[in-house]
């Protein structure tokens, strides 16, 4: 299954929507994310990344706390970001990749003779 290879052995995953878009929101919520739920290893970390906050409030479609909301019911990261302006951008990897290195197991230590 195409989708299944995409997950597979994926130790972290972004999951972007525009806050100028509520279907961009809810496809987050209702489609990629059970996506990633019944394909991707259990133990995957997930980032929920809002984009587009360098824009006004008038734009605005999703508020913050809605997104912080579902992020905490599903367990997930949540960063606010700007692809345009780069804000937040260095973060989100940072503290994706910092995550994930946190879960991994140790490796064991090389035995001497």
């Amino acid at each position: 299954m195409l989708l299944y290879s995409y997950y597979r052995g994926a130790k972290g995953i972004f999951i972007v929507y525009d806050i100028t878009s509520r279907s961009s929101f809810e496809n987050a919520q209702h489609y990629w994310l059970k996506q990633i739920r019944k394909y991707a290893d259990p133990n995957v970390v997930i980032m929920l990344v809002v984009n587009k906050v360098d824009l006004s409030e008038s734009r605005r479609v999703v508020d913050t706390e809605e997104g912080r909301s579902l992020a905490e019911e599903e367990g997930l990261l949540f960063i606010e970001t700007s692809a345009l302006d780069a804000t937040n951008i260095d973060t989100a990897f940072t503290t994706l990749i910092g995550k994930i290195c946190l879960n991994l197991p140790e490796k064991p230590q090389a035995i001497l003779s």
